[in-house]
């Protein structure tokens, strides 16, 4: 069964990525610091866990990233473990900062 598709919205003034699913918001918080991205905090409601949603943040935030032509620096425990699942995503990492 395919994973359903999320629509992920930049919310620039808060620096966040959200997907809104039945009332609530999940989010990745980024930040700029120096020449990157730095991935800060991923949160999911109990009640969107389960399905996929974090995964499209995590997507989208590495596409922003490319998109910017940034290199990414991850505090968020979610997204290091996204990266350690698909380590095709490793090279956009600031090697300063792995």
């Amino acid at each position: 069964m395919e994973p359903a598709q999320h629509t992920v919205i930049n919310n620039e003034a808060n620096l966040q990525l959200e997907v809104w699913l039945d009332g609530e918001v999940a989010t990745l918080t980024y930040r700029y610091y120096k020449k990157d991205i730095a991935f800060m905090h991923t949160t999911v409601p109990a009640a969107m866990e389960g399905k996929g949603v974090a995964t499209a943040l995590a997507k989208e935030a590495f596409r922003l990233a490319a998109s910017q032509k940034k290199l990414v620096m991850v505090y968020c425990p979610f997204i290091a473990g996204f990266i350690r699942r698909h380590p095709a995503y490793r090279a956009q990492l600031d090697p300063q900062y792995r």
